[in-house]
This record gives C-alpha cells, structure tokens and sequence, in this order.
C-alpha cells in the first residue's frame, strides 16, 4: 500500500483531507475575515496599533500568516504602517471618501449587466431570511446588528454575479466605506434617532430588492442598490458637516 493509499489515523480516507496549501489558505481566510470585520465594527477602532506577536498568540499561529494578513488589510487601505510605531488602524472621513462612493454608484447598477446568476429557490430565500432579519431589526435596534445584517446583504447581493474582477473591486471598496457609518453615529447626540432612520431606509432598501429578485429582474436589483448607496452618502455627508 502506497503513501497516498493510506488511511489517516480516525479511519478517514486521506485523500479527502485538505491539503497543507489549502489548510493555510482557509487559516489565513479565517484570520483575515476576522480582523476585517472586527475594524469595520469598530473593535479596532482608528488609531489601534495591531501588533504581530499578539495576534499571533490569539490565533495559536506563528507571525507569518499574521505579517500577510496585515499587508493584505493595508493594501485595502484599512491599516497602515507608521515607522517606529508599527501597524495601525486608518482613520476615515466620509468626505475623503466621496470618490469612491462615486465608484461604488457606478459598480452597484453592473450587478445585473455583467455575467448576472439566476437565484434560484435557495438564493430567494437567503434573500427572505435577511428581510426578516431586518423586520426583526426594527423591533429591536441595535448598532452592531445592523452592521453585521449590512454585510451579510452586501455578500448576497454581490453573489448574484458571476464577474470575478466586479465581485473583487466591490467588496474592496464596501469594505473601505461600511465603517463610516458607525463612526459618524457615535458623534451624534441624536445617535438613536439616526439608527432607526437608517435602520427604516435599509429596510426598504432590502424589501425592494427582495421584490425585484423574486421576480428575476437583476438590473432593478441593480438601479435600486446604486440609489440607495447615493443617499446613504449624503446622508452621512450632511451629517457630518452638521457634527463638526
């Protein structure tokens, strides 16, 4: 019996196991969501200094991956290094952010043009499941969530192409932008005041949405998304003129 033939020891078939390259690439996945996620949450708020030996530590890896991650994030403009200090969280206004909101205008209304998937029954009712969340939401509000169910409607709504470089330069830039909201609230004394507002308008936003997939219609999915994204961004453009 071969190398390749053998069992691994809990009986298993070995050559289902995942191999080593694929074993870095979903820990380095994992270790990448999390820190993206925890800086647009604000965990990591702006100004945080990450340190290598202690991410390393958390996550029971050595610096290697961690040092990869890091570069990844500040390609994408979340970190960035500051000699003899290391690397830290950006900070962000929205008004430095408006060129790339109008790059997002212009990306959201490709959704149904470029290489558009069909939902099927399964993607429907992902669809439902997030509107119900949002329902919930109302209910309920609460800042975090909000965010969370924000970044869950933008994974499923970027699935419904099959354009690899749209998919890509989409989530960059949502990724560059979805922190800005949060941010902004936490200056504003009216902050639960403006999160139901945002809340309602998001709820909408994803109402109409799940209309226009359930009928298969993906350029409203499209027009629907770019209007929402140009009043969410003057929306917190006015708010933070109003704030400083």
């Amino acid at each position: 019996m071969t190398l390749d033939d053998a069992e691994s020891p809990d009986g298993s078939d070995k050559g289902d196991q995942p191999s080593t390259d694929e074993r870095a690439r979903e820990r380095f996945d994992r270790i990448y969501n999390t820190l993206r996620i925890r800086i647009c949450l604000l965990d990591y708020p702006p100004g945080q200094r990450l340190r290598e030996e202690d991410l390393a530590e958390e996550f029971g890896v050595s610096r290697t991956p961690i040092r990869r991650v890091l570069v990844k994030l500040e390609a994408e403009s979340l970190l960035r290094s500051v000699h003899g200090v290391g690397t830290i969280v950006t900070d962000i206004e929205v008004e430095e952010l408006e060129q790339v909101y109008q790059l997002r205008l212009e990306l959201a209304q490709l959704i149904g043009k470029l290489s558009p998937v069909a939902p099927d029954a399964a993607k429907i009712a992902a669809f439902r499941s997030l509107l119900a969340r949002c329902e919930a939401l109302l209910g309920k509000p609460d800042a975090r969530e909000f965010a969370r169910i924000n970044m869950d409607f933008f994974h499923l709504l970027n699935s419904l192409t099959a354009n690899e470089p749209l998919r890509e330069i989409s989530e960059r830039l949502y990724y560059q932008t979805t922190r800005i909201w949060l941010k902004t609230a936490s200056r504003l004394s009216q902050y639960t005041e403006l999160l139901l507002n945002e809340i309602r308008i998001f709820h909408r936003e994803v109402a109409d949405i799940v209309d226009a997939v359930e009928v298969g219609d993906l350029q409203v999915v499209g027009y629907i998304r770019r209007a929402h994204i140009s009043m969410s961004y003057l929306r917190l453009r006015n708010e933070s003129r109003r704030s400083s």
